[in-house]
């Protein structure tokens, strides 16, 4: 606070010298033009705008002009006030239209084009068993499991509210969705030992930000790493997933709970009914139907440090795809739904599998989908992580992927 109240101190000194130098006419204009480009400067680094807004490295930038825009915004008001009275002395009209203009760009980014104002949490959360589920079965879902509970979340839904806070068996989670990078992640909001709130605040690389209620630092949805502010480089507890259609999930967890519609937002739910599939023509939701383009489909796998994308295209055509990550042997499998996929280590390089009916059959042993063993005697296969994206959003955030 010290520091802040020192900093006012020395821009507010010039400011009075200013005004023995120049009219107070022109500390008016100053005022104006000031404001209309900090407004505009505050949201164009955080959202997606024309002029590669989100193609540069400007987060730190805009946290600086975040975390200082009450003060920022002080100066150019205090010079519009100081140079007020001469402005309208003689041609009102041409004061009159820059202040409306000024009005015009803080109504756009403060109450038009902010995130948290455009994207809103479910006023109230609905989960129903299966028997009183309305929700389409083709749909795809981000699904969790933990101590013999299972729930699922539309990515339907999840794509327009960003993030959807609940719990399961009393641990809380924060289910999140960015629909332009297409990365569904689930986190434990937990933040120095403590439950945190989080409200989104835009956009990093094409990536959703939230922004944490005590310390004000922002974090990235893909990674769940806190990018800048106080706490830059912390990580929030991530919690496992899967991406599959709910008839899929239905199928391994037949007693899931299933997050339904908030009415309140069925309008933004039906612009969002086609984007699962990839029929969106927007240029931020789209979808690249060739390969290894910035809006096509990969799916990417973490073991530890290790990383890399395959290409969707080609998992449909082969069904399963064999490899090796960090020197574990794995197998990319992808349902008969042509949607639902799954990451698995197999036994040995050797280990090959048949998929029949979503059943996984080997020369070891017989698992379903998940890789849990048929047979009491014979180990489950260990899940990796994976996730859907595109492309570009992957590269971004692994940078140091294999491909």
């Amino acid at each position: 606070m010290a520091i802040r109240l020192e900093a006012i101190t020395l821009i507010i000194c010039p400011i009075y010298q200013l005004a023995k130098i120049y009219s107070m006419k022109k500390l008016f204009y100053a005022g104006i033009i000031g404001l209309i480009l900090f407004e505009i400067a505050n949201v164009y680094f955080i959202m997606p705008m024309p002029g590669g807004s989100q193609e540069v490295n400007s987060v730190e930038a805009a946290y600086f002009l975040h975390s200082w825009r009450w003060i920022l915004r002080g100066v150019f008001w205090l010079l519009v006030v100081l140079g007020a009275q001469s402005a309208f002395a003689s041609k009102k009209w041409i004061p009159t239209l820059a202040s409306l203009a000024l009005m015009g760009v803080v109504y756009a980014t403060n109450f038009y084009m902010a995130a948290d104002i455009m994207f809103y949490q479910p006023k109230r959360l609905i989960m129903k068993s299966i028997n009183e589920n309305v929700v389409e079965k083709d749909k795809l879902v981000i699904g969790i499991s933990y101590e013999g509970q299972a729930r699922a979340y539309p990515i339907q839904y999840l794509g327009y509210h960003h993030q959807v806070r609940d719990s399961i068996v009393g641990k809380p989670i924060m289910v999140t969705y960015c629909t332009v990078c297409r990365t569904g992640r689930v986190f434990e909001p937990i933040v120095n030992g403590k439950i945190e709130d989080f409200r989104l605040v835009g956009m990093d690389h094409f990536n959703a930000m939230f922004e944490d209620n005590t310390t004000k630092s922002w974090w990235r949805q893909a990674t769940g790493e806190a990018i800048t502010g106080p706490l830059k480089g912390q990580l929030l507890p991530e919690f496992p997933s899967m991406q599959t259609t709910l008839s899929k999930w239905v199928e391994l967890y037949p007693n899931t709970l299933v997050m339904q519609a908030d009415t309140n937002f069925q309008v933004a739910y039906d612009s969002m009914r086609t984007y699962e599939k990839g029929r969106l023509t927007g240029k931020l939701t789209r979808r690249d139907t060739a390969s290894w383009q910035d809006k096509s489909w990969v799916v990417g796998v973490e073991i530890g440090t290790a990383n890399r994308a395959y290409d969707w295209n080609l998992l449909q055509k082969q069904r399963i795809i064999y490899d090796e990550l960090a020197k574990q042997p794995i197998a990319i499998l992808l349902s008969r739904d042509n949607n639902s996929f799954v990451v698995l280590e197999r036994v040995d390089k050797n280990q090959r599998f048949l998929l029949q009916n979503d059943t996984i059959k080997s020369a070891q042993g017989n698992y379903n989908f998940m890789g849990y063993s048929l047979n009491s005697k014979i180990p489950n296969l260990k899940k990796v992580k994976a996730y859907q994206e595109y492309w570009h959003s992957w590269r971004t955030f692994h940078p140091i992927t294999l491909q």
